[in-house]
């Protein structure tokens, strides 16, 4: 098997996950690519340096690997997804940190989820992704323009709202006046949108839904709408830019632009163990949020 181990930060705190990832790996003697800047932070571990000696390092992907392993937490993904893009290869996160929707393996699971994987025991998850353009098309836009959470439109240096002038399928449907606007995948309703007041969503439906970001408006909600749909933002406000955010990238644009935003012709494939579900992770979350209030 091809795999591609994937981790933004190394933190001392990850050791002993990454190790026994790791020796698991070498163990099922899997052909292991280690993401370069990852495998360069972590080498310096003299109890893991001796196990990733024959391991081989990668800054692009292609379509030969088997599995992606994402080793951190739900952002972590979300960075893994840049070089995963259309490739069609299998994600699984092995979660370091607090609970997460999407990096659901936890640390002292690891040997059984990787049995699992092995033996076939899951499903995959196909997730959709939105895409953005602009008119007049704007450098400053991302090579990969595809966010598997939300983009998102915001004010920028100013403490004033943004006004965002919002259409579908060409026809006007209202201008929100507020801080900004998220458009969020299924995905990504558990993420940035439902800390706005926007609903959960189940991740494979055909969905999309539009949620402001600290409204002046008394009357906008979150809009939920079919996936089919091409959404058109035009932004005013007293600075002559405002921010644009796929999912952790951020980039700046100019008021006069056009913002495209429609359904990706790709999803991502993640990997969901027998023995879990989305629900189950929801109610985790919802039972680890009742422990921390308590």
């Amino acid at each position: 098997m091809k795999v591609a181990i994937y981790g933004q930060v190394y933190q001392k705190s990850s050791l002993i996950p990454i190790e026994s990832l790791f020796q698991i790996c070498h163990k099922k003697s899997f052909d292991v690519y280690i993401e370069t800047s990852f495998f360069k932070s972590i080498k310096q571990e003299e109890s893991i340096r001796e196990i990733i000696k024959d391991f081989n390092t990668f800054k692009e992907l292609d379509n030969s690997f088997d599995l992606f392993i994402s080793i951190g937490g739900d952002g972590t993904i979300l960075r893994a997804v840049t070089y995963v893009r259309d490739l069609n290869i299998p994600i699984i996160g092995i979660n370091t940190g607090r609970l997460g929707f999407l990096a659901t393996i936890q640390k002292n699971n690891i040997a059984k989820a990787i049995d699992d994987i092995v033996k076939g025991n899951y499903r995959i998850s196909e997730r959709s992704l939105l895409t953005i353009s602009t008119d007049p098309e704007n450098e400053s836009l991302f090579e990969f323009n595809a966010a598997l959470n939300e983009i998102a439109v915001s004010r920028k240096n100013t403490t004033s709202m943004i006004t965002v002038e919002t259409s579908l399928n060409n026809e006007y449907l209202t201008s929100y006046w507020a801080d900004g606007l998220i458009i969020s995948t299924p995905t990504g309703s558990t993420g940035y949108s439902l800390s706005c007041g926007g609903p959960v969503i189940m991740p494979e439906s055909d969905s999309i839904t539009l949620t402001p970001i600290a409204p002046h408006n008394l009357n906008a909600r979150p809009l939920v709408i079919q996936n089919s749909t091409e959404i058109k933002l035009r932004v005013s406000g007293r600075e002559d830019s405002y921010l644009v955010s796929l999912d952790s990238r951020i980039a700046t644009l100019d008021n006069n632009s056009t913002v495209i935003i429609k359904l990706a012709d790709f999803k991502i494939k993640m990997i969901e163990l027998n023995s879990e579900s989305f629900l189950s992770t929801l109610r985790n979350k919802l039972l680890w949020g009742e422990d921390k209030r308590n």
